[in-house]
């Protein structure tokens, strides 16, 4: 698929995805938009508010399960490849904000998924769960209504995946993955067992449940609804529903954070880098402050911009008044950036303050020694 500029769309969760045009999503891949849905979201999350969550599929019957006080779930998890970055945040907020509206709550240590997509070996990715995972509880995850497991520990997961194998051909593997080694195919497969896990008969049995994710992830989520019908006469399967959020850009504007690039940072950098990397950003700027003054910046393109709307400024108020400032050129990027690092640095001593709380708790969850 490709934009009228000529770039194509790629979602690709195994590698590097770039969106061209979110609005031509609904078209080619059958992606619902959010906004009609929002006025009947009760107390919509700010990514909600501010269509950064901009698509699902099927959220509807999730929305009603939340409407009514019935049963419903929610999961989602990590890659433990590393320390939390601005994408990983987005995602543990939304699968917290599910939390506190009454979803059984599972999230997955996708260890299995690192082995064979990233090389790491399990020694090494128990230990980088065990700090991945006291993150989660410094942002508000609550373990006594939640479910926190590895992918290679939970053999649930692991039935379910020898279960649909049979199900599945290599040419369907090849079209929706591309050709890939038999050890990512099995991590997908792995996968479809963690999206309905919660609806196992040890977990309360079928249940509405949303995944929510970045859009990259969305072949995993058209394949576990394609299984999940080929074997909901038997399992009694709902169809999984998902919610999408867009991708950040990087700092260096590029489409998408990566980790090739170190266009990002994490919340475990020191001030120091992270205020670097905020200082030398590229912006939606003008080449001088009197062009600036004169015709306004552009907020859309600047990363900076971004990561105040995504995560930093909870505001609404505040993030409508910062983009109109840009836009008139009252707003210069140099200040904007120095008002970003200094809010950036309060969150992320707090939120390491909070964590350090959690360690212990997060090897017990784990079970690590």
């Amino acid at each position: 698929m490709e934009s009228k500029h000529g770039e194509k769309t790629v979602l690709d969760p195994f590698g590097t995805s770039f969106v061209a045009d979110y609005e031509r999503l609904y078209k080619e891949f059958g992606i619902e938009p959010f906004q009609p849905l929002l006025s009947k979201v009760p107390n919509p999350s700010v990514y909600m508010r501010r269509g950064i969550v901009f698509g699902h599929r099927d959220f509807g019957r999730v929305l009603d399960a939340m409407v009514k006080g019935e049963k419903f779930a929610v999961l989602s998890g990590i890659k433990p490849t590393g320390e939390f970055h601005l994408g990983t945040l987005m995602t543990v907020r939304e699968i917290i904000y599910f939390q506190q509206h009454g979803a059984q709550t599972f999230y997955c240590i996708a260890d299995i998924e690192a082995y064979e997509d990233n090389k790491i070996p399990f020694e090494k990715s128990e230990k980088i769960a065990v700090d991945n995972v006291a993150d989660l509880l410094a942002l508000g995850f609550n373990p006594e209504k939640g479910y926190i497991y590895r992918q290679s520990k939970e053999n649930h997961v692991k039935d379910l995946a020898i279960i649909f194998g049979r199900a599945v051909t290599l040419a369907t593997m090849k079209a929706i993955y591309g050709e890939r080694h038999i050890g990512l195919y099995l991590a997908a497969l792995i996968q479809a067992g963690d999206i309905l896990l919660p609806q196992m008969e040890e977990f309360g049995g079928p249940k509405p449940t949303v995944i929510p994710v970045g859009v990259d992830q969305d072949p995993h989520i058209r394949f576990t609804r394609d299984l999940a019908q080929i074997f909901q006469k038997k399992h009694g399967f709902i169809l999984p529903s998902s919610t999408y959020h867009k991708l950040m850009k990087g700092l260096d504007g590029s489409p998408k954070m990566s980790k090739r690039l170190m266009n990002y940072f994490t919340l475990h950098d020191k001030p120091e880098v992270i205020a670097e990397r905020i200082s030398n950003a590229f912006t939606g700027g003008r080449a001088t402050i009197k062009e600036q003054r004169e015709l306004g910046g552009v907020p859309e393109i600047c990363p900076v911009y971004e990561i105040c709307l995504f995560h930093f400024v909870e505001d609404d108020d505040e993030i409508i008044k910062t983009y109109h400032d840009c836009k008139t050129g009252k707003l210069l990027c140099g200040e904007h950036k120095k008002q970003t690092i200094d809010i950036v640095l309060k969150f992320v001593k707090e939120h390491r303050r909070k964590k350090q709380k959690f360690v212990d708790k997060a090897r017990q969850i784990l079970q690590v020694e």
